[in-house]
């Protein structure tokens, strides 16, 4: 009686090369997602290591890259461990990365009064639930809004090399040069000075790791992001805009900036995109609707997500408790959530491209 030949790694490893990872285009052994595989008689182990703990597609690649393993001859058993590991941006050769920092993403609007801070605020928020490790910097330095929404009421502290320590507050790493000011101090500086704040804030404090530093800019076209993309390699950039004509002309006046200077734009997000009644339920919008989704169309950019117009996410803001924080199973949160996971695999894509 001829007896089974025994298991090999090389056998799981071949089965595994046929496991498709639908948004990168690549099979999980050449994108290097299959790790520890321990082979105990007919029972396969193995660690599947997606790139972002929010990955939208984790079932169904637990499933196949599962089914892959049990379609080897003589195998009666596969678990699979599944882990997150964020990739690192690759890095542009003239632009010195920040240290410890895997991923660095703009958050950007065209113009003021999008909400384009309550994003990044909440956007952090929903990647750190997910495990990742995040940090947060207000680049907005004539309106700086990180102090209030985040409820901080501290001067940062620096290293003895003089380096400026992040304050943690939320489970995120935090700078601002609201921190450091009055809040009825205004900033009366020019271009120069500006620039060189800003570089201080992305070279000159001690961020430690982080997987992403999400980047607040202030709005429009001028110093801030100019400095910004000179100075660093940006991953990428998310553009915050509302439905309104207005706002989407100076949307796409950012999505060309970025452009310009080789910056992908990894997404929309259309904030206020509808009033829902809360005695109701009948959902308006306020600020014209269907924006969004022809700038997508237009630009090829997706479309990440819309965020209602909602008063439980101003007073979140307002209190120093975002909703991501304050009401994290709300449908505001959530969306908020979606989102995030939809802006880490696009940079997983973005990081894992050839």
């Amino acid at each position: 009686m001829s007896k089974t030949a025994a298991i090999t790694e090389q056998d799981v490893l071949n089965a595994l090369g046929k496991v498709m990872d639908p948004e990168l285009g690549k099979d999980l052994v050449t994108l290097k997602m299959i790790k520890n595989i321990r082979i105990d008689g007919t029972r396969v182990t193995f660690a599947l290591m997606l790139t972002t703990a929010a990955c939208p597609l984790k079932k169904e690649l637990e499933d196949n890259s599962r089914n892959a393993v049990m379609s080897v001859p003589g195998v009666t058993e596969a678990v699979v461990e599944t882990g997150a590991e964020v990739p690192r941006a690759k890095k542009i050769p003239e632009k010195a990365a920040i240290p410890g920092v895997k991923n660095t993403i703009a958050v950007a609007s065209g113009k003021g009064g999008v909400g384009k801070s309550t994003v990044a605020v909440n956007l952090a928020l929903a990647l750190a639930k997910t495990g990742a490790k995040v940090g947060l910097l207000d680049a907005d330095v004539y309106g700086p809004s990180l102090p209030m929404m985040m409820g901080i009421h501290e001067t940062p502290q620096a290293t003895p090399e003089e380096k400026l320590i992040p304050i943690d507050n939320y489970g995120l790493k935090l700078m601002s040069v609201g921190f450091m000011l009055d809040e009825e101090t205004p900033l009366i500086w020019r271009g120069p000075l500006v620039m060189q704040l800003v570089k201080q804030f992305l070279t000159g404090v001690v961020w430690e790791e982080l997987d992403y530093l999400i980047i607040d800019l202030p709005p429009g076209t001028g110093d801030v992001q100019l400095t910004l993309v000179q100075t660093i390699p940006l991953t990428g950039a998310v553009i915050v805009t509302t439905p309104q004509d207005i706002a989407l002309i100076d949307a796409r006046r950012a999505i060309k900036m970025f452009g310009e200077v080789k910056v992908p734009v990894i997404g929309i997000i259309e904030n206020m995109s509808f009033f829902v009644c809360p005695h109701c339920n009948e959902k308006t919008e306020i600020f014209s609707k269907g924006g969004g989704e022809k700038t997508s169309e237009r630009y090829c950019i997706p479309l990440l997500g819309k965020i209602p117009l909602d008063v439980e996410i101003r007073e979140g803001g307002d209190a120093g408790k975002p909703i991501a924080v304050s009401k994290p199973d709300s449908a505001n949160a959530k969306a908020f959530s979606e989102i995030a996971g939809m802006v880490a695999g696009k940079i997983s894509i973005l990081d894992l491209a050839e």
